[in-house]
């Protein structure tokens, strides 16, 4: 596997969070893991990872003033991980067109390369698509969000690129929410996680923190590790410590 785009054509899906914690998961079943914020306008990921003042950014490679390879910056929890600028100086002579490059050299080095896209369908979410080999598509599960998905869907498509599923974020199980068979006839792929409603994730944003890592027995936390179990081809354990003792010592140590 090479470098993975996670795409949802509107913004506010939750990629940052997903990619975020899929970078922990993958990391922790033992693989070589990179993320990339391909969000040039407002990105996010470093906030999510404590990472948010780097001295050289994704910004800096698109100016063509620093080299990809000087901007991979190691993480505590044991990916890498390329930042974007926070500063909106930072945009003036950045350019789009650098970023496929960029990737295309980062995507022999690690074992997983993903790539948080920037919201809508932009320039800069159609430039982290085209540098992505394969997509992996998120949405909630209300219609406007879905359509969304599917124009990206579409674009991806036209580009020849790999679709490996889709993940619906922020599940209510509400009788307003769009169903499983409903969002998979609409996209034409399969649903491969429905990721729950939980108080963890904004608790894990707040302190900067993956879920997976802050309360890794959480609803949100199992079913984003299912996620990282299906990238890698692998079965996930049917019997483990995510079960109701796994979540009587989430509780415990909470």
């Amino acid at each position: 596997m090479s470098s993975i785009g996670i795409v949802s054509g509107k913004g506010g899906v939750g990629k940052t969070t997903l990619v975020a914690n899929l970078a922990c998961c993958l990391t922790k079943l033992g693989y070589n893991i990179t993320v990339v914020d391909t969000n040039l306008t407002t990105p996010h990921l470093g906030l999510q990872l404590g990472v948010s003042l780097a001295p050289k950014t994704l910004h800096d490679v698109l100016r063509g003033d620093e080299d990809i390879f000087k901007v991979v910056y190691p993480h505590p929890l044991g990916f890498k991980f390329v930042p974007g600028s926070l500063s909106v100086d930072a945009l003036s002579g950045a350019d789009l067109d650098r970023l496929s490059d960029a990737i295309a050299n980062l995507s022999g080095v690690s074992d997983f390369l993903l790539l948080d896209s920037a919201p809508g369908l932009g320039k800069e979410a159609l430039s982290a698509l085209q540098a992505s080999e394969n997509i992996l598509i998120i949405t909630n599960p209300d219609l406007p969000s879905v359509v969304d998905a599917l124009k990206a869907k579409n674009i991806a498509e036209r580009l020849n690129k790999s679709i490996l599923g889709v993940v619906v974020n922020r599940v209510k199980k509400r009788p307003s929410e769009l169903k499983k068979h409903e969002i998979e006839s609409m996209l034409g792929q399969p649903v491969i996680a429905e990721i729950p409603e939980d108080e963890n994730v904004p608790k894990s944003i707040a302190f900067r923190l993956p879920v997976v890592e802050l309360s890794p027995n959480s609803p949100a936390a199992v079913e984003i590790t299912k996620v990282a179990y299906f990238l890698t081809g692998r079965s996930f354990p049917s019997f483990s410590s995510f079960g109701f003792l796994g979540r009587l010592i989430d509780w415990l140590r909470r």
